[in-house]
């Protein structure tokens, strides 16, 4: 049964992140993980290659003013590979984005994607040339996903893509599962008056 953690679809502009065997390290490098909390690590997100001796490279996708403000990133194949920290999907939500589409992805960096509410969406090689194509062409195209179709549908082409989501996350996105902490918190009453009755809790 759905509630209110349902997610049933992720809708907006992308932004191409171009390159093979993209690490967790090159997302998030090594030296910002001492930070104490994850709020910052937005700013983080591919520092090395968005910044050159501490000035803006213009030319990455993230600095460009067209793609600014997009909730939709597009990847290459074997996405978040390396280290299974928690800190690269960290940075890629709280820079805004709520999914990710590629050719594949690593899957200990799909699982903490999952559990942070962005969906991992796999499209095969040649659709995902063409949506990097209409990307390059149309920057303000709108993209939706749609987790119970399974589909990804481009509006200024008025094109669908069939893509494939891990059918456990699918369902988790569904049924309103994949945050775990705010299920607790959600249920909080009927976990503290199923406590009260087991005769090995000391309430």
């Amino acid at each position: 049964m759905s509630n209110s953690l349902s997610i049933y679809a992720v809708t907006g502009t992308a932004t191409p992140i171009i390159g093979k065997e993209v690490d967790t390290d090159r997302i998030v490098p090594a030296r910002f993980l001492k930070e104490v909390t994850f709020d910052k690590m937005g700013d983080y997100l591919f520092y090395d290659v968005r910044y050159v001796d501490g000035k803006e490279n213009t030319d990455h996708p993230l600095n460009q003013d067209k793609y600014r403000g997009s909730s939709v990133m597009v990847v290459e194949n074997n996405f978040g590979c390396g280290s299974s920290r928690e800190h690269a999907p960290q940075a890629i939500k709280r820079a805004g984005f709520n999914a990710i589409i590629g050719e594949s992805f690593a899957e200990i960096f799909s699982g903490n994607c999952k559990a942070l509410g962005i969906v991992t969406c796999v499209l095969n090689r040649s659709d995902l040339e063409q949506v990097f194509a209409i990307i390059s062409d149309y920057p303000t195209a709108s993209f939706s996903i749609d987790i119970e179709k399974n589909s990804l549908y481009i509006s200024i082409v008025d094109q669908t893509f069939d893509i494939t989501i891990k059918q456990s996350h699918r369902r988790a996105f569904l049924d309103g599962t994949w945050d775990e902490l705010a299920l607790l918190k959600l249920n909080d009453k009927k976990i503290q008056e199923l406590a009260t009755q087991l005769p090995y809790f000391n309430w």
